[in-house]
């Protein structure tokens, strides 16, 4: 199905006979398809809503780059357009960044009755001597790069050297959506784990690189009412990698 929010047409689903609803926010770059499997552990008891943000899946990408901030209002206005006052938000990755700033804001459009949070992004890691350096390094590179007489003489060279920078997420973007990515991953989130006042389930792989079980360990020592779930041998993508133990702890989680 599509809606149009804003000006841009939004494609989202809907399953599940529930008198509750949930929604689920993806991580950065997927489809909301991907999300099918967890939709399946929970469809029995609520009602679920699936879309693709702006930017990702069949959705239209923003006309200007956006913050966390920019795609949790645009999300409330989603709501709005959906008729939603109340819902669990479920969030992987980017849509776990997402979730942790509408709930420590001042006042949303809707109410948030419970909060999963499954690889969730949102803590700043902390940048390594190394890493350091080769942030430096990469920003003298570009400014040398980005010389007009420089590219004239390196074409092939300097695209070669562009086509290798950023993580896999960031090759894969749109210029547009590079553009957020980068605004994204830069927004640390920490201080305001505290302020989350719904109970929040956490859900992680043990392995998780993207976001590490530190990341997971610092949410349920900050976030007031929350659990832990740990899945052994998973990485980012925990839902997928162990579907079974998954389904269970969503299930006696949602009862």
């Amino acid at each position: 199905m599509n809606i149009e929010i804003d000006g841009y047409n939004i494609n989202y689903k809907i399953s599940g006979e529930g008198k509750d609803t949930a929604v689920i926010l993806q991580g950065w770059g997927t489809t909301m398809e991907l999300y099918d499997s967890v939709v399946s552990c929970i469809s029995d008891k609520l009602r679920v809503v699936q879309l693709d943000l702006p930017g990702f899946g069949k959705s239209d990408e923003p006309r200007e780059p956006w913050g966390v901030s920019d795609f949790s209002d645009f999300f409330c206005r989603f709501m709005e357009g959906l008729g939603i006052q109340r819902a669990t938000l479920i969030g992987h990755s980017y849509g776990g960044r997402m979730i942790i700033d509408l709930a420590t804001r001042d006042h949303i459009s809707f109410a948030i009755d419970r909060i999963v949070l499954i690889d969730s992004a949102g803590i700043m890691p902390e940048r390594s001597l190394a890493q350091k350096s080769r942030i430096r390094v990469y920003k003298i590179l570009k400014k040398i790069a980005d010389i007009k007489l420089i590219y004239r003489l390196f074409p092939e060279l300097i695209d070669e050297w562009r086509s290798r920078q950023g993580s896999a997420d960031y090759r894969a973007a749109s210029p547009m959506m590079r553009q957020c990515l980068v605004k994204a991953v830069n927004e640390d989130m920490t201080d305001r784990l505290s302020g989350i006042k719904a109970d929040t389930l956490l859900i992680w792989g043990e392995n998780d690189t993207a976001t590490p079980i530190s990341d997971a360990k610092k949410m349920d020592e900050l976030i007031p009412n929350s659990g832990l779930c740990i899945l052994e041998g998973c990485g980012h993508y925990s839902f997928l990698e162990k579907p079974g133990q998954f389904s269970g702890i969503m299930r006696a989680y949602f009862k």
